[in-house]
């Protein structure tokens, strides 16, 4: 048996990181901006599709090379709506993909829109991009990354499902395969609490009872 803090300094002599669980990605930067109220309270069910949406950024990194995700999720059926890929966590990353992100709503839809406190989320564009929908905007508690737990869970299994179990020899060939994931993770990844169905089956069965 063998203390975990000599654990951890033996990793760091031998320049060893975990493949499971590495540091996260945070983009908080203090208040930059306007911090809007948890309104999704951790309900993370949806009776009906685009009624609540979660985002946030997950990074990748390949020996020193980084890259950027930034996918909204529908609550209802767990689908990746939108998503944006990029070299740098710029502003123009959130808002490629909240416009990829719009033009799927119906001109009834304004689903509640939920991320963490990341300077992207409080900046005053992001905040007209949304009124511009008459989107409610909904973000995580200081700190709380449980308050965003589902799209936590999401990120967690790209990296367990995909990144970690293959190696990439150019950020453009992990570019690639994040596009490739995706759109198995939609449409063909099955999922028990949608029946045995994915996301994209789901949402379709449902809309074609409806």
């Amino acid at each position: 048996m063998i203390n975990h803090k000599v654990v951890q300094r033996l990793m760091q002599q031998l320049g060893l990181k975990s493949l499971v669980r590495p540091k996260r990605y945070r983009a908080y930067r203090g208040a930059v901006g306007h911090a809007a109220p948890n309104v999704l309270d951790r309900q993370f069910q949806a009776e009906g599709p685009n009624q609540k949406w979660v985002t946030d950024i997950t990074e990748f990194n390949i020996d020193g090379q980084k890259l950027y995700l930034s996918p909204i999720m529908d609550l209802y059926n767990g689908e990746i709506m939108a998503y944006q890929i990029s070299r740098r966590p710029v502003f123009s990353l959130v808002k490629r993909m909240l416009q990829q992100a719009f033009a799927r709503l119906k001109e009834s839809d304004r689903p509640l829109l939920h991320s963490d406190q990341g300077w992207h989320y409080q900046h005053p564009a992001y905040r007209a991009l949304l009124a511009g929908q008459a989107l409610t905007q909904s973000m995580s508690r200081k700190g709380n990354c449980l308050d965003n737990a589902a799209m936590e869970s999401f990120f967690g299994t790209l990296k367990a499902e995909y990144f970690h179990l293959h190696r990439f020899d150019t950020i453009g060939q992990l570019q690639q395969g994040l596009d490739q994931y995706i759109h198995y993770y939609n449409h063909e990844r099955i999922k028990v609490k949608l029946k045995g169905l994915s996301p994209v089956q789901y949402r379709t069965q449902a809309l074609s009872a409806g």
